[in-house]
């Protein structure tokens, strides 16, 4: 009876997803990069905001 109530799986990977490893970009930056990019766009902002009302009104 116990054999009648058993669960079958579907064959291969068992209902799992798989994403690829080997996927590789055209474009490579790193991540220090990245963080000065973020860095300077802030302060760019922060300046805008201090003196930014003199030019735009």
């Amino acid at each position: 009876m116990a054999r009648d109530n058993k669960v079958n799986m579907p064959s291969g990977q068992g209902g799992l997803t798989r994403y690829f490893d080997e996927y590789s970009s055209k474009i490579e930056i790193s991540p220090t990069a990245v963080i000065i990019l973020a860095v300077v766009i802030m302060a760019l902002i922060i300046i805008l905001h201090q003196v930014g009302g003199g030019f735009f009104g």
